[in-house]
């Protein structure tokens, strides 16, 4: 198949180039901005296959995306593009209104125009694929799941602009056929993660000798996915899955914050000791919670199990072991991004 994968630069779009690339016979394009968060030599492990295409255009731009899809004719878009860090979020909301919401809107208009221009073999062929976040859903309690059925319930403006774009794209379905599938992932985790998020950012400034710094008490709780295993999930969604349908994807790893950076500082602690003799976990600092920080996410993951035969392949020790080796192993791409483009400062404390 030939698959454009909108924002392929980012974390979890690079994943899955990579893995198209290596593991596939399909071609890929990928379509990128190239913001801040949007990483070339995140790609270069596919950048030199000839099934693998690139072009920098932003997906608010409706004739470079009428463009794209003239000349590559996908049969499938993979749309990943967004801005998507949660503290960022709080600090300028209107990029994430931008991007999330209008980039999925063109995106839609320009993929109806050129399904409708597709004859009865080609549509039956055609997927639109929006992938979104388990953060759509709020914030549960000490028990229960996130399931597919679960009334969306936003509480930043990151997760609002997602639970945005998720309505729109299952109102194209609905209202004009376009064969949609949507997916709403827990939290990523794993090699090439932008060092902003949580557990990039801890690798590196334990590795620098630097404050920890946790939220609040570090007791809120994400269902951690190794992005590998969710590239296959996506994979399998749009190879498999019925239009139309919704499928959560889940690590099956519910971590507190502060469970997940002590498993980092252990792992450190075995693979490149302190050279004062200390241990990383001396390092960690609790700090001013984040405004209106949800309490736990976790993710029933039955429906793509059962339905598609998807499960995660690593443990969150496994992940967190192969992700925490890899920052050592790779300190050229991460000290690149630190010295262009982010300082591990703080962000998130403003309040709109």
């Amino acid at each position: 198949m030939r698959i454009l994968v909108t924002g392929g630069a980012g974390f979890i779009g690079s994943a899955l180039v990579r893995r198209l690339i290596e593991h596939t016979d399909h071609e890929v394009l990928v379509y990128d901005k190239l913001t801040y968060a949007g990483v070339l030599s995140s790609l270069e492990p596919a950048a030199s296959n000839p099934r693998y295409q690139f072009v920098q255009a932003d997906i608010t731009d409706a004739e470079a995306v009428g463009k794209a899809l003239a000349d590559f004719k996908p049969q499938v878009i993979a749309h990943l593009a967004a801005e998507s860090h949660v503290d960022r979020s709080i600090d300028g909301p209107g990029e994430f209104v931008q991007t999330n919401v209008v980039g999925t809107f063109v995106m839609l208009q320009q993929a109806l125009g050129y399904y409708r221009g597709l004859d009865d073999d080609a549509k039956t062929a055609f997927r639109f694929h929006h992938i979104s976040t388990d953060e759509v859903f709020g914030s549960l309690g000490d028990e229960g799941f996130f399931t597919e059925t679960t009334a969306y319930d936003p509480r930043s403006p990151y997760s609002a602009s997602k639970a945005s774009s998720d309505h729109l794209v299952r109102a194209w379905g609905h209202t004009y056929g376009l064969p949609v599938l949507v997916t709403n992932c827990s939290n990523n985790y794993g090699p090439y993660h932008f060092p902003e998020k949580l557990i990039p950012l801890i690798i590196i400034r334990a590795l620098n000798g630097e404050p920890l710094p946790v939220y609040g008490d570090g007791t809120n709780v994400r269902d951690w996915l190794f992005v590998d295993d969710h590239a296959r999930a996506l994979q399998a969604v749009f190879e498999h899955g019925t239009p139309g349908e919704t499928y959560n994807v889940g690590g099956d790893a519910e971590r507190q914050n502060i469970e997940v950076v002590r498993a980092i500082c252990a792992v450190l602690d075995s693979e490149r000791p302190r050279g004062d003799g200390g241990q990383y976990a001396d390092l960690i600092t609790f700090v001013a919670d984040r405004p209106g920080h949800d309490q736990r996410y976790a993710i029933d993951a039955s429906k793509i199990r059962q339905e598609l035969g998807w499960k995660p392949s690593k443990t969150f020790e496994e992940g967190i072991g192969l992700t925490v080796r890899w920052y050592l192993d790779n300190p050229e791409w991460w000290q690149t991004i630190l010295a262009n483009r982010y300082a591990t400062e703080r962000l998130g404390k403003a309040h709109a």
